[in-house]
């Protein structure tokens, strides 16, 4: 780790210069064969156009491996990546954020094997700031310009600047991974960081939610089942206006927008033109469609308008369990004490040392007869991995224990 007296060395180009963006197939099976004769893990990231464009593909994809350089490939001129994958079925592919990053990746058919994140590692090792630049600042002592971060990455050709900032991304990474390693080694939290990485690769995609539209921001200024009937026909036509144009939903129309129309319910194109965020250039070409979704939503039958809310598959709010049921309460507030008195011991989020939705569940519903045992299967019922589990079955057991000694035990009311 670097220290304050140390000076911070700027990184400003990398050392073989910006290489060519392999946009053919010529070019792919030459990076193919350089990366396949490279030795060593390999630093993979991926650039998207966030904010910009519907859904999340990438647009650059960036690699470096020792005895191979770096190389930086447009995914949109060559989006199949499989011969990469297979050339690199054996190696360490080291990513910042995995998690980001494995799904677009995935689309391009790069599947790595086995992975390393620096991020998830900078948390197990109780780094406060995980971002790539402070990492790379604080354990390396190198500066990376961060300037692009945000940039529509689907823009073609790319800016020689932002080229620059993509190749510096993976410049270091190995590097990074290599310290990072040494850390978690020393520490004792190797085989936790293992576990991790392997969890985040084996992640299975997140089930579709039930009505997405309910995650507009502001929905809860919107009360009335009429009003949420109107968000939901707005994000409904938002959603196939920017799926079909390839834009981010909110440069279709913002959530604001939205909300604001659902709780003026105007009934003219005046009307709607009205709210500010309608008369935007992109917004202002679908302006009879959004009117019509409006009217489509005031026109529907009571039976067909949307309930206040949905219920979920878990507990409650946490701010609801001491009406609904004051000993869930008790074990939670026990059981939350507990994880956090075990994440300060060994320098790591809470979060990182056992997922808060674990614990909501485990106290909401805890096992009939509380041992270690019971609660450590509970755990891994809900997806705590084995270190998680070693370290906090027995802790909770006993917290929860302690509690039913007390005649505070309890069961959820309905």
């Amino acid at each position: 780790m670097v220290t304050e007296e140390q000076d911070v060395v700027p990184l400003l180009e990398p050392r073989e210069g910006i290489p060519p963006v392999v946009a053919d197939a010529d070019g792919l099976r030459a990076t193919v064969a350089a990366f396949a004769a490279g030795a060593g893990p390999v630093a993979v990231d991926a650039e998207r156009a966030s904010g910009y464009r519907y859904g999340g593909r990438a647009y650059l994809v960036q690699l470096r491996r020792e005895g191979s350089g770096t190389a930086l490939i447009d995914p949109i001129a060559c989006p199949d990546l499989s011969a990469l994958d297979a050339a690199l079925a054996d190696a360490e592919i080291v990513l910042h954020a995995a998690s980001q990053d494995l799904p677009c990746l995935a689309e391009l058919g790069f599947r790595p094997r086995r992975i390393f994140d620096t991020e998830l590692a900078g948390r197990l090792l109780g780094y406060e700031r995980v971002g790539l630049g402070t990492m790379v600042e604080t354990v390396l002592g190198l500066r990376l310009e961060k300037g692009h971060s945000a940039v529509d990455w689907s823009t073609r050709p790319l800016p020689e600047d932002w080229l620059r900032y993509a190749a510096l991304d993976v410049e270091v990474l190995v590097e990074l991974r290599d310290a990072l390693h040494a850390e978690l080694e020393a520490s004792g939290k190797l085989e936790w960081a293992l576990e991790e990485f392997d969890a985040v690769l084996h992640a299975p995609p997140p089930e579709p939610r039930n009505d997405p539209w309910r995650r507009t921001s502001g929905i809860h200024k919107v009360r009335s089942p009429r009003a949420l009937a109107v968000v939901r026909e707005l994000w409904t036509m938002r959603d196939r206006i920017a799926r079909e144009g390839d834009l981010a939903p909110g440069r279709v129309l913002p959530d604001g927008a939205i909300i604001a129309a659902a709780l003026e319910a105007p009934r003219t194109r005046k009307a709607l033109t009205e709210i500010t965020a309608f008369t935007a250039r992109t917004a202002r070409r679908h302006i009879g469609e959004w009117l019509a979704a409006v009217t489509r939503a005031r026109s529907l039958p009571d039976s067909e308008l949307p309930a206040p809310s949905v219920p979920g598959d878990g507990p409650p709010p946490a701010n609801r369990w001491a009406d609904r049921d004051p000993a869930a309460a008790r074990r939670l507030a026990a059981a939350r004490a507990v994880v956090a008195a075990l994440a300060d011991e060994h320098r790591m989020p809470t979060e990182n040392l056992l997922q808060p939705d674990a614990v909501r569940r485990l106290t909401w519903q805890p096992p009939a007869d509380v041992t270690d045992e019971t609660v450590a299967a509970r755990l891994r019922e809900l997806g705590a991995r084995e270190w998680q589990i070693r370290l906090t079955a027995h802790p909770l057991a006993k917290a929860m224990m302690r509690l039913e000694t007390k005649g505070e035990v309890g069961r959820p009311v309905p």
